[in-house]
């Protein structure tokens, strides 16, 4: 059984609405994290651990906090928040137990999803918040393994109303609903139109903001491939083909047009 997805206008439905169509094509090479995702594997980890969480009691406009240290731990924890009907808190994961826990009980969030490395500090966090369980992207002590989520019988996902619904919420304060997350995603394709054979390489970490998760969504929704590097990428530009890079000022840059693409492309 597959989880109902969101409706029309949400981040999920505009970033996975043609995943099980691509199939086994590479979205996301997480360097870093060691692991390629799929575009189905990607839409369907993401569905059913948001099931998951429902199934555990995540409730609609919940806040979320997000402490995980990799693209692809951001991308899968960030998006199973939102299909969940959750609202997505990412937090720097350079920041300490005690700062963390200060921003959890800012946002009041009730859950907290992490990854191993990341895990002493995000349980000490939860302890002084309100944080009621932890979820962690592979096995760590006293947290809930992600992947348990995905071994709960699917039940149906809530439907969002995109305009309204708030999907993340950042570091600086700032609440963006569907519709404006996806507006994030629209303008940061402005300067190089992404089309289903781009590569992308991001050196830019999970932080409290959005530029990371805004480019895998814009990526997975053209049908490019993101590739996510560290400080150090090395020959990655030339061994994947890349056409389009990461600024440190936080916008794209694009290196060539892909094989087969006109320059005039509209």
């Amino acid at each position: 059984m597959r989880p109902t997805a969101s409706t029309t206008g949400t981040v999920i439905h505009e970033v996975f609405r043609r995943a099980y169509e691509r199939g086994d094509r590479p979205a996301l090479i997480d360097l870093r994290g060691g692991h390629v995702y799929g575009y189905r594997r990607l839409v369907t980890e993401v569905t059913r651990a948001a099931s998951g969480l429902v199934r555990r009691g995540a409730r609609r406009d919940q806040v979320v906090g997000v402490h995980v240290s990799t693209a692809g731990a951001q991308t899968l924890a960030v998006h199973t928040v939102l299909a969940a009907g959750g609202v997505a808190a990412p937090i720097d994961p350079g920041l300490g137990a005690y700062e963390v826990a200060a921003w959890l009980r800012a946002c009041d969030a009730r859950a907290l999803i992490t990854t191993p490395d990341l895990a002493e500090t995000a349980i000490l966090a939860a302890e002084e918040s309100r944080v009621r369980q932890v979820v962690s992207l592979g096995p760590a002590l006293d947290t809930i393994d992600f992947r348990c989520l995905l071994t709960l019988e699917p039940t149906a996902l809530p439907a969002i109303d995109a305009k309204r619904q708030l999907a993340v919420l950042l570091a600086d304060g700032t609440r963006l609903s569907h519709e404006g997350l996806l507006a994030e995603m629209a303008e940061l394709d402005l300067p190089v139109r992404l089309v289903e054979s781009d590569v992308v390489l991001t050196t830019w970490p999970p932080d409290g903001g959005c530029r990371l998760l805004a480019l895998v969504g814009l990526g997975v929704s053209k049908g490019a491939l993101v590739v996510a590097a560290g400080g150090d990428f090395g020959g990655t530009t030339h061994d994947y083909g890349v056409t389009v890079v990461t600024r440190p000022d936080g916008t794209l840059r694009r290196l060539g047009w892909p094989t087969g693409t006109l320059r005039g492309l509209r």
